[in-house]
């Protein structure tokens, strides 16, 4: 590979790995909020919508980094 496709995989992968850091975090998150104990509707309704968020973002993130691999895989080729 020559530099700049070396870089931009680079960038993309350390962009990736944080995107699912923070799926797993508000995932986590949203799992305590919503099973907490507390007796307050409105924060279990926070929490669910936490993981209805998560697992949005989940989704278009598995799509995303395959259409990119894909992309750099047929560009890598020529």
């Amino acid at each position: 590979m020559t530099g700049i496709e070396s870089f931009v995989q680079q960038i993309t992968t350390q962009v990736t790995e944080i995107a699912w850091s923070v799926f797993i975090l508000a995932w986590a998150v949203g799992w305590a909020l919503r099973g907490s104990p507390i007796p307050i509707f409105k924060i279990k309704r926070t929490g669910q919508d936490f993981i209805e968020d998560a697992i949005m973002a989940a989704f278009w993130l598995a799509l995303g980094t395959t259409v990119f691999a894909l992309v750099s895989y047929i560009a890598g080729q020529f």
